[in-house]
């Protein structure tokens, strides 16, 4: 799969050939690529740190009544494991890290087009990180609302909740920040010849999600703000007892946070759109359609909030709205899965480990996108709202979705930056581990969703233990694989088999340069002449 015409290594590359040594030479970097891996490991770490608290949670729930906590540690816990999952891991896991890492070389540009920004938006992501977890350890102690803050809890628990409210509304900051950069970029910063046809569908979804991120993050940011105002200034916003609502909040809360979940899933389509067709061996099916169907779903996933609020006294009209809405956005994302499909087909299809990440990912998303289906049908959704299906659905889409695509991504890129790559053999089975205990893990919670199982509770009826404990078993098996591919990864890349050339065979930008890449990414600025997928093109054999 090699390209002969691809500079093999040329050194150590923009790891030491910026002059500065120390943690200095990082912290105060421009260089997208040390911005971009900066990122990677401040959400990296934060990923497992909620990942050793889901295992508490689960461990917790393996029986009924007590087993190893109280129940307002598990508040405490499942609301800070939602907390750092959702605004340190997942929203800028892909799209700060490797849209960072990527992007730029990707569309042949030296740099983002702010690069002092740039770095103020890691920046603002490690002081908002800060005070969240400052709050877990001062005031009144963990928060323990949920990562939603729903009113009126939380404006008048005792916990510290108006700290880690102000962490977010920080990440948001550095979420709008990150959004401006990444639009400004693909607009202004492009080679000559990367026409908006040629761009890789990994730049088109960071273009869907940095709008995203531009007008919807201002949302919550000013929710945020009026839940502190609540707690501190006894604004009365949304008390119902004093005249307030809120429902307000939740509508307030919503038109973000579902919106939000294409910031979180847009980037992941983009990491599998470049890897199915490289490991296929094919040309993309259906180039137009996707980069389309990304701006449609960024478009069309703005309007149907809605559908988490049907049992909160909506009228039937508004319901009849929203749940016809959210079929609508599901169109696009159809068309994603229809077109990877179609790309597979009579492929030479290469089972590496970022192609089988890649694939299940197609899986697991195809799975949480339907069962989202009935969360979007009314009648349905009221049967299972607030259950264990809500909670095996979305970690189908996150962790199923972007988790798995962000591991993908590791697998595929990492070792371009690092020079060094990971070992297969342990890479396969700990994927194979993964995929298992995922699929028994929130499989059963969908099951347990559908009997009734409350989400959100302490302790259950003793006819829901038996799927506990199996649900439970599954996050061992996942947590075993996660085990095996990070260490598999971490040595790979400081201790593993040289990486040089073009050894997938990709023929984006990124795989026509040095091995690590320079500083300035380019010796000469790049004219380019083929598509993102025209291997040929690219004098890829």
């Amino acid at each position: 799969m090699q390209s002969e015409s691809t500079p093999a290594t040329t050194g150590g590359g923009f790891w030491d050939d910026t002059g500065k040594r120390g943690v200095g030479a990082w912290i105060f970097s421009t260089d997208h690529k040390r911005i971009g891996l900066l990122y990677l490991y401040s959400t990296l770490t934060f990923f497992l740190v909620a990942v050793i608290l889901g295992l508490l949670i689960r461990i917790e729930l393996m029986a009924p009544g007590r087993t190893i906590m109280g129940a307002e540690t598990y508040n405490a816990l499942f609301t800070v494991h939602g907390v750092i999952m959702i605004f340190l891991f997942v929203i800028p896991a892909l799209p700060a890290a490797f849209g960072n890492l990527v992007m730029p070389i990707q569309i042949g540009a030296r740099d983002v087009a702010f690069p002092r920004l740039n770095l103020l938006s890691w920046w603002l992501y490690a002081v908002g990180a800060i005070i969240v977890l400052v709050s877990l350890f001062s005031g009144g102690g963990a928060p323990d609302t949920g990562w939603t803050f729903y009113v009126p809890f939380s404006a008048r628990t005792g916990s510290n909740v108006s700290l880690a409210v102000f962490g977010v509304f920080i990440l948001g900051c550095s979420s709008i920040v990150t959004g401006i950069n990444f639009v400004t970029t693909i607009h202004r910063l492009r080679a000559e010849g990367m026409e908006w046809g040629r761009l890789p569908l990994f730049v088109w979804s960071l273009y869907a999600t940095a709008w995203v991120q531009i007008l919807a993050t201002p949302i919550i940011g000013i929710t945020l703000v009026l839940v502190i105002a609540e707690r501190l200034l006894g604004t009365a916003l949304f008390d119902p007892a004093r005249g307030g609502d809120p429902i307000m909040f939740q509508h307030l809360f919503w038109i973000y946070s579902h919106p939000a979940v294409y910031i979180m899933i847009l980037p992941a389509m983009g990491v599998i759109s470049d890897i199915v067709p490289v490991f296929s061996r094919k040309p993309i099916f259906g180039y137009k359609m996707i980069a389309f169907s990304s701006i449609a779903i960024a478009a069309s996933g703005s309007l149907v909030w809605g559908h988490h609020m049907f049992t909160s006294g909506m009228s039937d009209i508004a319901i009849a709205v929203f749940s016809f809405l959210t079929f609508i956005v599901a169109i696009p994302s159809a068309i994603k899965v229809f077109n990877w499909i179609s790309t597979l087909y009579r492929g030479s299809i290469s089972l590496e480990a970022p192609m089988l990440f890649a694939l299940s990912f197609i899986l697991l998303f195809l799975i949480g996108g339907l069962s989202g289906l009935i969360l979007g049908a009314a009648a349905t959704n009221i049967h299972v709202h607030d259950t264990h299906f809500v909670v095996g659905h979305f970690h189908y889409v996150m962790f199923g979705g972007t988790g798995f695509a962000f591991i993908a991504a590791m697998h595929y890129w990492l070792p371009k930056f690092y020079g060094r790559r990971y070992a297969e053999k342990p890479a396969v089975i700990g994927w194979a581990l993964m995929f298992t205990g995922f699929n028994v893990l929130y499989g059963t919670m969908q099951i347990l969703g559908m009997e009734g199982m409350p989400r959100r509770y302490y302790d259950y009826l003793p006819e829901f233990a038996r799927l506990n404990f199996i649900a439970t078993a599954g996050s061992w098996i996942l947590a075993a694989g996660l085990f095996i591919v990070v260490v598999n990864l971490l040595r790979g890349l400081f201790y593993g088999e040289p990486f040089a050339g073009n050894p997938w065979g990709g023929a984006t930008l990124e795989w026509s340069i040095a091995t690590p890449p320079p500083t300035e990414n380019f010796e000469e600025d790049p004219v380019v002449s083929h598509g993102p997928y025209d291997f040929r093109g690219a004098g890829v054999p």
